[in-house]
């Protein structure tokens, strides 16, 4: 008699399961381009909803090419960014370690960004300038910028707590990122100055959370059979006896969502403001409300629920063709399913 196959059932694809450190994704690596332009890679946004939009399908070598299509897109608050300070990163045998930092003149931020304060300690003394001679005569391998959000801005997000992050960037030798960088700080970054539309980049988030959930749940596991005597919602054994405890590998109950995932090649479509192009639908966004600041329409579905922090890089393995975006109409009807 042949053998019976039987799979495993539920994926153990993300492991371990267990809840992100914050609210919003960290950028673990960044690519290096060797662009002539020096360039920020990544920005953030807030997410507002879903709706579509009809856009011209421009491969030619598609069965819709030159036909309009229907596309699920996400919609993004961008705010614009304010530029704090730059970093410098030199090789260790334990990676990459700090050389150190320029930041922003501290009578500065208390006159045009005092809600920074909400997030850090006012700094008593820091002389960038000794500071900026400093990095200028490191030896660093990596430059990067350190930015705060501007939730302010914003009327659906009840905290008015800056976020701090790191920007990598690209283009130039370390010495030109450095000039380029000190030049920037304390002015306001804009997405449109970062990415173009078509562009691919990489959305990280961290994903809707649920708390505690049983195994089906969490792994989709069978339900066990009527004819079973215990319960019916579990897996029908945690192991063999001879082990004495019970494996990481057997899919249990815990901590379901709120994970930090990545999504590689999401297409930008539209960076627009809502006095060019009105984007909020009737009665507003779910759980949302009204759109006002500057936002990014992405081609499908982004991690996390409305109001979750979401961030953009370059895309580090991007598909070798893109195609030219040509929207011909996007859809404003209300989503309160009325």
């Amino acid at each position: 008699m042949a053998k019976r196959s039987h799979p495993r059932r539920g994926s153990m694809a993300f492991s371990p399961r267990k809840r992100a450190n914050r609210q919003f994704g960290r950028v673990k690596s960044w690519v290096n381009n060797e662009s002539g332009e020096i360039r920020v890679q990544g920005f953030v946004g807030w997410k507002a909803g879903m709706t579509h939009v009809l856009l011209r399908d421009t491969n030619p070598n598609s069965n819709s090419a030159g036909q309009e299509v229907r596309k699920p897109v996400t919609v993004i608050e961008i705010p614009a960014l304010r530029i704090l300070g730059v970093r410098a990163y030199g090789d260790s045998p334990y990676g990459l370690q700090t050389i150190g930092e320029v930041w922003w003149d501290c009578d500065e931020i208390k006159e045009t960004f005092p809600e920074l304060f909400r997030r850090v300690p006012v700094r008593k003394e820091h002389d960038s300038e000794s500071h900026k001679e400093q990095l200028l005569n490191s030896d660093c391998c990596e430059v990067r910028l350190i930015v705060a959000t501007n939730p302010k801005s914003l009327s659906a997000i009840p905290s008015k707590t800056p976020e701090i992050m790191e920007m990598g960037l690209s283009g130039g030798d370390l010495s030109s990122q450095l000039e380029w960088s000190f030049e920037k700080l304390g002015s306001e970054l804009e997405m449109n100055t970062v990415f173009e539309t078509g562009s691919q980049v990489d959305v990280i988030g961290v994903t809707k959370g649920y708390g505690w959930q049983g195994v089906i749940r969490r792994f989709g596991g069978k339900l066990q059979s009527h004819k079973n005597s215990k319960k019916i919602r579990q897996h029908g054994n945690m192991g063999d006896f001879g082990t004495g405890y019970v494996r990481k590998t057997i899919r249990q109950g815990g901590q379901t969502g709120f994970h930090q995932r990545t999504e590689f090649n999401k297409r930008v479509l539209k960076i627009s403001h809502p006095e060019e192009d009105e984007i909020t639908p009737s009665g507003g966004f779910l759980h949302y409300g009204e759109v006002r600041n500057s936002y990014v329409l992405i081609e499908g579905s982004v991690p996390g629920p409305a109001k979750r922090l979401v961030r953009f890089r370059d895309a580090v393995r991007p598909r070798k063709k893109s195609y030219p975006v040509e929207i011909t109409y996007v859809s404003t009807a209300s989503k309160q399913g009325a």
